[in-house]
């Protein structure tokens, strides 16, 4: 037995098999010298996860949920509530289930790219308007992602969304002080109290009616800016922040423009909400237009005075067309009135109470439109589906679960 041992010993003197076993004994020293180290550098991705949440969660509530008023920064400034009640405030902004806590949900909602103005403080109601209505803009200097000409275009839709709902008018000016200055730019940008955060998180920002950055509307330079659905449509974010140039806050109403959340929508069939209109009209006007589907009502405008409204009704909380019978239903407080398109006046018997003409339906209404025959009711963070075949509420649910969030 030796012997065999000894002759094979021997016949691995060879310099092929030496060479071969040099390289295996460095190779099983580098492979001990890697454990080695990777046992003295514990790795804790779930530590690094938890880290990382904190983080954005702290970053997050420091930018979007102040409520102390700060006149220098128009809004924004730190205040002393803590973590969860600031949580709490943002759970209720956008739905969800108010627990306090960092949840997955709520994590998912805070890593979407957004606007930078806050949901609270200064901004949680809606702001004092221009006290002109002839208003001017310029745009200080241009994205390269885009041409000039389509930079234009863009920022000129944005103002027309806003024009075709007020008695606003929008001059662009190409040099001076404008009401309204536009400009791109990266993370500190001037003398700006806010900054940028690079790609994705915050697309743009917007200051409310006033002197100094009052009105300026500021875009990340970091972002692709685009004309479509790639990359973020510089169309649809101006008209966002236009919204907040005029005096409107955050809305928690998913449908409307000034929600928070960047979302896509084909310009082509871009409508403004409910909301956002009697936003708008609180500050400069009362028109009233009525949406069916994505288009607006033929004959719209009108002025609420001349729909045969009670003396002292200034303000519909909603409206909707009935499509099977071409009547609009105007939704105020708890009732509602019911308009005859045709005919051009309001019908006999009303206002009802909204729960006699709609089963179920008993909180008022903030917004409300039809799709494929049933009736969709929306109040806070909640809505209704009521078929108005069987005369009840089949269905609650989410506000947002149009948006599979």
């Amino acid at each position: 037995m030796q012997e065999r041992m000894h002759r094979e010993q021997k016949s691995d003197c060879s310099p092929t098999r030496i060479e071969t076993r040099v390289r295996m004994k460095d190779l099983s020293l580098l492979l001990l010298t890697c454990a080695a180290v990777s046992g003295s550098l514990p790795i804790h991705p779930e530590k690094d996860n938890q880290e990382e949440d904190a983080k954005l969660v702290q970053d997050y509530l420091s930018k979007f949920y102040v409520v102390e008023e700060d006149p220098n920064q128009r809004g924004w400034k730190v205040n002393a509530e803590s973590t969860a009640e600031k949580l709490q405030k943002m759970q209720q902004f956008f739905g969800l289930k108010v627990t306090g806590k960092p949840d997955r949900e709520t994590l998912e909602i805070m890593k979407k790219p957004r606007c930078g103005v806050p949901d609270v403080g200064l901004y949680g109601v809606t702001l004092p308007g221009w006290k002109k209505n002839k208003l001017t803009y310029r745009i200080v200097n241009y994205t390269p992602d885009m041409s000039k000409e389509d930079v234009d275009k863009a920022i000129q839709k944005a103002f027309e969304v806003w024009r075709t709902v007020t008695p606003l008018t929008f001059t662009h000016i190409h040099e001076g002080i404008a009401d309204i200055m536009i400009a791109f730019g990266t993370r500190a940008h001037g003398h700006c109290p806010r900054y940028f955060d690079g790609p994705l998180g915050v697309l743009a920002h917007a200051f409310p009616p006033g002197n100094g950055f009052g009105g300026d509307v500021h875009f990340d330079e970091d972002e692709d800016w685009t004309t479509g659905s790639a990359g973020f449509n510089l169309f649809l974010v101006a008209a966002h922040e236009v919204g907040h140039a005029l005096g409107l806050s955050h809305s928690n109403d998913q449908r409307a423009l000034m929600f928070p959340n960047y979302a896509y929508v084909s310009p082509s069939e871009f409508p403004l909400s409910p909301d956002d209109i009697s936003g708008i009209q609180s500050i400069y006007g009362n028109q009233f237009w009525v949406i069916s589907g994505y288009r607006v009502l033929l004959g719209y405008p009108k002025n609420i005075n001349t729909l045969g409204f009670p003396k002292g009704v200034k303000k519909i909380d909603a409206a909707v067309c009935n499509k099977n019978t071409g009547k609009t239903d105007f939704f105020i407080g708890d009732k509602y009135w019911r308009f005859d398109e045709n005919r051009q006046s309001m019908e006999k018997g009303y206002p009802r109470h909204t729960a006699d003409g709609f089963p179920g339906i008993s909180q008022k209404v903030d917004a409300v439109f039809q799709q494929e025959g049933f009736f969709y009711f929306f109040h806070g963070s909640k809505q209704w589906e009521f078929d108005p075949m069987a005369k009840k509420v089949i269905r609650e649910m989410k506000s947002n679960s149009w948006f599979n969030c």
